[in-house]
């Protein structure tokens, strides 16, 4: 009797971990994940992207484009439906996505998903989530842009749980984020911020120090920037790119899409 129950119980503990256990085969394990979303690719492969997120500033989207279209380099954007509408953003995103660069969504109306304090509490329900994120697609779609066009998509406030990964893949999304530790997102901070602020010569001194001291540099790794930034802010980290983008190039990195970073 002894052994039978010991058989019902480990059982039982076999039945309860076949979602976890099924989940994770699910995921690439040459990526790294975080809550359920993709934060850095193969770290064995000198890859990385840049990434870009935007809602309401777009004051650096020319000088970026021009940049990479000089340094021949694709990039990727994460832009919310407020975005797309906005007619001042018209002709340079027809311009990025031209040049080939990675075209996606950060949501529609940047919404916070989940709370600053405690992570696990949601802030929107599912169909004010999938209302919005489907929103953003309809923004997107006069650039020319579907929906299986763009599968990657970055979270508003690059903040979220594994709910909103879990309702992100039930649209056959793929969840991802920025990688951590460069504090390169750091760069819509401002002045006034105080103690949060950083400026652009410290972000630059945090990449290329994390680069030179990590195993594995910035292999695989997603560098989040700005496409813009509050008006407070007169110190812009993009104008660093140019000099950043040839840096990393001379240490044998290559800049790549999201989609070309994350292949399967």
């Amino acid at each position: 009797m002894k052994k039978y129950s010991i058989f019902i119980i480990q059982f039982v503990v076999l039945v309860l971990m076949v979602p976890t256990i099924v989940a994770q085969s699910n995921q690439n394990t040459r990526f790294i994940f975080e809550s359920g979303a993709i934060i850095r690719g193969d770290t064995t492969i000198k890859d990385l992207a840049l990434v870009f997120t935007g809602d309401e500033f777009g004051d650096g989207a020319d000088f970026i484009s021009a940049v990479l279209s000089e340094k021949k380099i694709k990039a990727s954007f994460f832009l919310t439906g407020n975005f797309y509408r906005n007619p001042d953003f018209k002709n340079v995103l027809k311009k990025l996505k031209k040049n080939g660069n990675y075209l996606g969504s950060h949501s529609d109306k940047h919404l916070l998903y989940c709370d600053w304090e405690n992570r696990d509490s949601l802030l929107v329900t599912r169909k004010e989530f999938t209302d919005d994120l489907l929103n953003s697609y309809i923004a997107m779609k006069p650039f020319g842009i579907n929906k299986e066009d763009a599968l990657y998509y970055m979270p508003p406030y690059e903040w979220y749980n594994d709910t909103i990964a879990a309702w992100t893949a039930g649209l056959g999304l793929h969840l991802i984020n920025f990688s951590p530790g460069t504090r390169s997102n750091a760069d819509y901070t401002y002045p006034e911020m105080e103690k949060r602020y950083i400026g652009s010569d410290d972000i630059y001194s945090y990449i290329i120090k994390y680069e030179k001291e990590k195993y594995s540099g910035l292999n695989g790794f997603i560098l989040l920037v700005h496409i813009g930034t509050d008006a407070r802010r007169t110190d812009k980290f993009y104008h660093k790119l140019p000099a950043l983008i040839s840096e990393l190039k001379s240490k044998g990195y290559r800049f790549v899409r999201i989609d070309k970073l994350l292949e399967k």
